[in-house]
């Protein structure tokens, strides 16, 4: 089963996926709502 991401936003879940959650080479993680657009940049990770 894979695991569900919630949107703070506009309340709806998805699949968690490579167009969810996008890791950079530089650490950085990005988090993209396909429904309302909305999206967080530089989410802290346990590598920094």
């Amino acid at each position: 089963m894979m695991p569900v991401v919630h949107c703070p936003k506009c309340g709806k879940d998805h699949d968690l996926n490579q167009d969810v959650l996008i890791a950079q080479s530089n650490q950085n993680v990005i988090y993209r709502c396909d429904s309302c657009g909305f999206e967080v940049k530089d989410i802290q990770t346990s590598k920094g």
